[in-house]
């Protein structure tokens, strides 16, 4: 079944699709709009809850999202919340983990959380790239399992020394496999995460970080299409080989920048999302999106992203 429409189309996301972390749902959304494994990895003793010494990575799930944006569309591409200026779209966005940090793991929001997102301006007017945002490692999830021991490994198509049990699906805040938020309800298509990032972990292109994290309007023309990442790799190819998610092929790059190249796992660097405006689609979809979709989720997703802690 395809979901994806004007931004003027509201529907209820099924249950069983929104919960994230057995979270309830958030309502009506506005868009184009078994049982835990147990890790090898050493978690000090604390596999089976984290704890703050470890925590340093997560996935900002769906009702996280929710909670902090305060609407169930999300935020779109514009990740202020409430700062302005310069840098204000890197600036909120990092509120935002280090709020959710806290609120899952009290103590943690004591920490340094940044968010895995380029740009091509921070506040003194330099390029920002998401790889050199995020400290050294090693990085942990909530409850303890490894993601990345060094930068290096972040380098790659999927973490390269990330615990088996995570590495083909990234976990949210609470240490849950983002792509089955609530294990006894079925898997969610919620897998793009907005990096405006490629490969290296740089910045991708100037016209794919929604102005630098600070518009969410849809608009093509001024705002570009965000660069995502996959939480967890997509069964199959690449939509529109994987160029654009909206079955539009490839845009020509307004800046010069590089022409879009695809990825059906790439953890950063797999394609270009729609747009910037907010939209939520959570549940698989056989096709594109129609031309003429401009959100963050259109190819399966909420507009989530990626939080790292600077130290363990």
């Amino acid at each position: 079944m395809r979901l994806h429409s004007a931004l003027t189309l509201t529907f209820t996301i099924p249950s069983a699709l929104a919960l994230s972390c057995g979270g309830s749902t958030p309502g009506p959304v506005g868009t184009e709009a078994g049982p835990d494994a147990t890790s090898t990895s050493d978690a000090g003793g604390d596999a089976g809850t984290g704890s703050t010494a470890r925590f340093s990575f997560f996935v900002t799930s769906y009702r996280a999202i929710v909670e902090q944006s305060g609407k169930a569309e999300g935020f779109g591409g514009d990740l202020r919340f409430g700062e302005t200026g310069p840098g204000a779209g890197l600036r909120g966005a990092d509120k935002i983990c280090t709020k959710i940090a806290e609120k899952s793991m009290p103590g943690s929001g004591a920490k340094t959380w940044r968010a895995f997102l380029s740009a091509s301006r921070d506040e003194n007017g330099k390029q920002v790239d998401a790889i050199d945002r995020v400290g050294g490692g090693p990085w942990y999830d909530r409850l303890g399992r490894v993601v990345a021991l060094a930068k290096a490994d972040l380098l790659h198509d999927r973490p390269s020394s990330a615990d088996p049990l995570i590495l083909n699906d990234l976990p949210n805040e609470d240490g849950v496999p983002n792509k089955t938020p609530d294990p006894g309800k079925g898997p969610a298509d919620n897998h793009h995460m907005l990096t405006g990032t490629n490969g290296q972990g740089r910045l991708f292109a100037s016209h794919t970080t929604c102005l630098d994290w600070t518009s969410a309007k849809g608009d093509l023309a001024t705002e570009g299409r965000p660069r995502v990442g996959l939480s967890f790799p997509r069964a199959g190819p690449p939509m529109d080989g994987g160029l654009r998610p909206d079955g539009g092929g490839p845009p020509p790059p307004p800046d010069g920048g590089p022409q879009p190249s695809s990825s059906s796992s790439h953890w950063i660097d797999a394609m270009l999302e729609s747009g910037c405006a907010p939209g939520v689609v959570l549940v698989p979809t056989p096709t594109p999106p129609p031309p003429g979709t401009v959100s963050v989720g259109s190819g399966g997703g909420y507009g989530g992203f990626y939080c790292f802690a600077l130290t363990p």
